[in-house]
């Protein structure tokens, strides 16, 4: 049994849809064979945008690989009014598509969603994260904390340039050369196509602090990735959020 046989007549890199239980269509691509295991992208990224289509081939070799397109990102939908639980049922949906158990692999805010996503009891059998970008004493940006507010405004406006820019230089802290540089480049398009989910990655990170509480939480196997190119200020949180999990590795 494989899920590419599960779902007949598809190959590699075909796009397919399921419905989450909102009414909201989420578009996913599958490749491999072997046990699930879904990946979960943070701000901007997608399926086909940032780090998930260097790294599917990768697990592919041993993994059935699920990525797909958070809800108001690229071939997926969105409904109103946005619920950090909606996203979970969007991964929850995923999983049901195949026989209902699945390891998580989540990006940034993304992984702050897997987080939420197993503290709320979906069946994932283990989970890994790669640098949850929470607010610690070892960072010195702090994100505002109308962050998802001003973000929703913007959006609304049809501002979604100074949506970016704000999410890049208020809620990451990003220098101001950053988005300059951006501009000019092929993803600056992508990034700004996808601007319409930012309010929703704010919602996710919530006040930015380590929830520890939910942490203690997660019995499952997680392996907690950060980078030693990564600065300090993500380095840290990683690190706390391993020491936090009972079955937390670093």
């Amino acid at each position: 049994w494989t899920l590419q046989k599960y779902l007949k007549g598809t190959s590699n890199d075909d796009m397919h849809t399921v419905i989450s239980k909102d009414g909201t269509k989420i578009a996913y691509k599958i490749n491999g064979n072997g046990p699930v295991i879904i990946l979960v992208d943070g701000a901007f990224c997608s399926k086909d945008f940032g780090p998930t289509p260097k790294l599917v081939p990768v697990l592919a070799n041993n993994f059935t690989v699920i990525s797909y397109a958070r809800r108001a990102r690229g071939d997926s939908s969105d409904t109103q009014p946005y619920s950090v639980q909606r996203e979970i049922e969007d991964i929850e949906a995923l999983i049901n598509i195949g026989r209902g158990t699945a390891y998580l692999y989540g990006v940034s805010s993304g992984a702050v969603l897997c987080i939420e996503a197993v503290a709320s009891g979906l069946p994932v059998k283990k989970l890994a994260i790669f640098e949850p970008p929470y607010y610690t004493d070892s960072r010195r940006h702090e994100p505002p904390p109308d962050a998802e507010h001003q973000l929703n405004k913007m959006i609304a406006e049809g501002r979604k340039k100074d949506a970016v820019k704000f999410y890049l230089r208020k809620v990451i802290g990003v220098p101001a050369i950053v988005p300059f540089i951006l501009r000019l480049t092929p993803n600056w398009s992508k990034m700004i196509a996808n601007a319409n989910s930012l309010p929703y990655d704010a919602a996710v990170m919530g006040n930015f602090k380590v929830p520890e509480n939910i942490l203690e939480s997660i019995k499952i196997p997680v392996m907690v990735i950060a980078s030693a190119k990564s600065p300090k200020s993500l380095r840290k949180p990683s690190q706390i959020v391993a020491e936090l999990l009972p079955a937390g590795t670093q």
